[in-house]
């Protein structure tokens, strides 16, 4: 059982950017702003022009009742949309056409890999919303010398998942927006590398302190670094007899601190009213249509990857946490062995792209089959393999071509019995351990003749001729 000695509770609000819909949610602008240049892709509509009446994106509805369906939620059969009242710069109408009352979906859950073990992450609501614009400071935001507006964001499609809050650990929330962001990508219904698909206010407190908003982050990373640093800040008050105040903070992601910026407002302080100009929605019927629809989810697919091509948990969860990553895995497992194929996907392969900063598209499928084929047929070892990934990333080219260019066929026979015999000669020490009874100084031996067959020997192979020969 986890403990939580500081009774940190976290809770996430997810603000879904529905950037692969052609328009936004309530008028016909493109969606394809992102290398445009500022205010270029507005109308009446999504600036708030008086005049301007709003018009529902059927595409946003239904991509809604999918993420709820999703995330386990209830979809309702009616919902209906608000006026969420307040002023800020980028937002043109002085108020937000939200969901309030009546959310299109609620009641739902995603499981994680929690501090001890699997966790249930409940999911408060899931409801859409437009997006305002976008602010951007000249220097950080308490020193800013001014601030520009861009108002292609406005009117966006979005969608806000509220979590409860069950996550107990920087770590787990972070695990929740990994977890849900696949659940997003696997529906295909945004792009997550786009700037401001995906953004995050996190609401934190630890026993004996109010809860603290923190608003404006834009990465997993950053989340787990904003609440991390508001946790110490939170027990450092604490500590020195102060009180933590209930209140809405910004993340500086440059200097990875939180900024107070206002007190925490309520529900009430947004006066939310039903938006007039939008009649209330009757979506019975929708979701049972829809569900048929759905892709194959994460956890589906984790569970089809263990019975169908035999390979472990762990390997399943990490294919599937992508879904590249599992498109990929399994177009390679049609030809090649599935658990060789898992076993150097997984293992290797993702950790030198993740060491690199690399996504899965940085790498052939007809390549990851040309070393699986190599290393089945034993024409190179496990470190030629490597070698072979590694040149691959780093300077292109085809594993035939760096086997070639490297000499990284492997070496049989003669030519390790005679390293091993060399490595025995000019490692009179680790020879007389040996004989002692320290096992650990094989490995030494063995280390010997790699190098000396600069890793074309098999290592295992390296070491039961050298026990042979050391009697």
């Amino acid at each position: 059982m986890y403990e939580n000695p500081d009774g940190v509770m976290i809770g996430l609000e997810v603000h879904v950017q529905l950037n692969k819909l052609k328009t936004k949610v309530f008028c016909g602008c493109s969606t394809d702003y992102h290398n445009d240049p500022p205010n270029s892709h507005v109308c009446p509509v999504c600036l708030g022009l008086p005049g301007s009446l709003p018009v529902i994106n059927r595409k946003a509805v239904e991509a809604a009742i999918k993420i709820g369906l999703a995330l386990n939620c209830k979809v309702e059969e009616h919902t209906q949309f608000y006026r969420k009242n307040y002023y800020y710069p980028d937002l043109p109408k002085g108020f937000q056409i939200t969901q309030y009352d009546f959310p299109i979906s609620s009641g739902g859950y995603i499981m994680i890999e929690g501090e001890d073990g699997e966790h249930r992450v409940g999911i408060t609501r899931a409801h859409m919303e437009e997006d305002p614009g976008r602010l951007v400071h000249e220097g950080t935001i308490d020193k800013s010398k001014y601030t520009l507006i861009d108002y292609n964001r406005s009117g966006m499609a979005l969608i806000e998942i509220v979590s409860d809050p069950d996550m107990r650990s920087p770590k787990e929330a972070r695990r929740y927006l990994d977890k849900l962001r696949n659940i997003l990508e696997y529906l295909d219904i945004f792009d997550g590398d786009l700037e401001g698909a995906l953004r995050v206010d996190a609401n934190i407190s630890i026993m004996g302190g109010q809860r603290a908003e923190i608003k404006n982050i834009s990465s997993h990373k950053g989340a787990e670094r904003a609440l991390l640093f508001e946790i110490v800040r939170q027990k450092n008050v604490l500590r020195r007899g102060g009180v933590v105040v209930q209140e809405t903070r910004h993340f500086d992601e440059a200097r990875e601190i939180t900024l107070s910026m206002r007190s925490k407002e309520e529900a009430h302080d947004y006066r939310y009213f039903p938006e007039p100009d939008l009649v209330p929605l009757k979506i019975s019927g929708w979701a049972p249509a829809i569900k048929e629809m759905l892709p194959e989810l994460p956890d589906a697919r984790r569970m089809r990857f263990v019975e169908q091509y035999g390979i472990m948990d762990d390997h399943a969860k990490a294919l599937t946490s992508e879904r590249k990553v599992a498109i990929f895995y399994e177009e390679v497992a049609k030809i090649a062995d599935p658990k060789i194929s898992a076993v150097w996907i997984c293992d290797v392969l993702k950790g030198e792209l993740n060491y690199r900063d690399l996504t899965i598209e940085a790498f052939r499928k007809e390549d990851m089959l040309s070393v699986i084929e190599l290393l089945m047929s034993k024409k190179i070892t496990e470190d030629g393999a490597v070698d072979i990934i590694r040149t691959l990333l780093d300077k292109g080219g085809s594993p035939e071509e760096i086997v070639k260019e490297k000499g990284l066929l492997k070496v049989e026979g003669d030519i390790v019995s005679t390293a091993a015999e060399e490595a025995i000669k000019e490692n009179p020490v680790a020879v007389s351990d040996f004989k002692a009874g320290k096992e650990k100084a094989l490995n030494s031996l063995v280390g010997s003749v790699m190098k000396k067959t600069k890793g074309r020997a098999d290592a295992r192979a390296a070491r039961e001729i050298l026990l042979g020969k050391l009697g």
